[in-house]
């Protein structure tokens, strides 16, 4: 596991400071830098402040109002995904039964470690150590994900022994590995989560 992955999962409770309240046209150009920025570093890591601000069509001024620093957008994107995973819990938590919920939330963060390990180092590099973003996002994580494990415990389908902690460092683990074939981490992963059922 990275530093930036270890910061995620091991790193103490705080909280993520409140976002102002924007007016809707800001609010629509701080998502549409998001969601560009998003796709331009997934296509590479050292595109440009420049060349996002272009691509959303909004000015070099514009972004830096929102955004005053490439980490700071970095850790826009970072917390705008576990946002996303946090609020998929609770879907799952609502309309699925509690073990197929709980495995489908733990698969969904391994697609979400296994493509923002890029993003994570390069925000552990940009600010010089694991800033505190990794531990707010770790608290945020766990926090949603644990009520997904503990609903499954109740119901007598997930081990009673296992922490949400557990479950995360299992799933963790299997992105660091290389895989031969397209599936085949989704088949490992299931084989691993079938150690979390109850006997």
């Amino acid at each position: 596991m990275t530093s930036a992955e270890t910061a995620i999962v091991s790193g103490s409770d705080t909280g993520i400071t409140a976002r102002r309240p924007m007016r809707a046209d800001a609010r629509r150009n701080y998502e549409k830098l998001l969601a560009v920025a998003r796709e331009a570093f997934a296509e590479n890591n050292a595109v440009t402040l420049e060349e996002i601000a272009r691509r959303a069509q909004v000015g070099i001024g514009t972004l830096y109002r929102h955004f005053p620093s490439r980490p700071a957008l970095l850790e826009g994107i970072y917390v705008d995904q576990v946002e996303e995973l946090c609020s998929s819990a609770r879907e799952l938590g609502a309309t699925m039964q509690p073990w197929e919920a709980l495995v489908e939330w733990l698969h969904r963060y391994v697609g979400y470690v296994g493509t923002k390990r890029a993003l994570a180092e390069e925000l552990t590099e940009s600010i010089g150590q694991p800033s505190e973003v990794f531990r707010s996002c770790r608290e945020m994580l766990f926090g949603e994900g644990e009520p997904l494990l503990t609903r499954a415990q109740e119901a007598g389908v997930a081990r009673e022994d296992v922490s949400i902690d557990d479950a995360l460092r299992l799933v963790s683990g299997i992105t660091m590995m290389k895989f031969a074939e397209p599936g085949q981490m989704e088949r490992v992963v299931d084989i691993a989560l079938d150690g979390l059922r109850a006997r």
